[in-house]
């Protein structure tokens, strides 16, 4: 993202330690719904969940040598495993998955985090047109129709109105932000070629 048009609070959601840590989510949400299928050792998702770290630093230096950003991923937390004395768990990281189902699922987890803000930019702006349309109930100004001026209206109307239509802006928000909030794993190619559709909705329930 560009800083200058960006809040930093947005700023952060799109960030590479935040994009990262979605992608961990992802990953220790797997490791314990396979888990309680008995696909994962139970040791080994416990252990993940405790020492499972990164450092942003080092996946973009392990990626300049691999070309490749989910193997730098994985290698930099399994290094951290390692410095943690539980290197052994670290192979059932990212168990039966590939690449875009952490990071398509991630991806969801971060436009889910941005919606939440720009609902809470629309309800701060509904307060504000609100209080607004009240305020100015009383001032007349001129109507227009056909880009001429027409019989009197009110200020306070015109706000009224605006905040309608923010009203409904807010509910295809907060539509649009629920058909994000889909979650992807499925395996090499699509296919559940090594862990089924029911793994698949017990992990997206996890991070739900």
């Amino acid at each position: 993202m560009i800083p200058r048009y960006t809040r930093p609070e947005m700023g952060r959601i799109f960030a590479d330690q935040n994009r990262f840590d979605q992608w961990l989510a992802v990953e220790l949400a797997a490791s314990e719904a396979l888990a309680e299928t008995g696909e994962v050792p139970k040791d080994a998702a416990v252990a993940l969940r405790a020492h499972a770290a990164f450092d942003v630093e080092r996946i973009h230096a392990i990626e300049r040598e691999t070309k490749h950003d989910v193997i730098a991923f994985t290698t930099a937390v399994a290094e951290k495993m390692a410095e943690a004395g539980a290197g052994d768990s670290s192979r059932w990281l990212h168990y039966g998955m590939t690449s875009n189902d952490v990071v398509d699922t991630a991806q969801a987890l971060q436009l889910k985090q941005a919606s939440e803000i720009l609902k809470t930019g629309c309800d701060t702006l509904l307060a504000s047109l609100k209080k607004r349309a009240y305020e100015f109930k009383e001032t007349v100004q001129i109507g227009r129709t056909h880009g001429i001026h027409a019989e009197p209206i009110t200020f306070g109307l015109k706000i009224a109105l605006w905040y309608d239509e923010m009203r409904r802006n807010r509910a295809r928000v907060h539509a649009a932000a629920e058909d994000l909030r889909v979650g992807k794993i499925s395996g090499a190619v699509g296919t559940f070629g090594h862990i089924g559709p029911e793994a698949e909705d017990r992990i997206a329930s996890g991070l739900d």
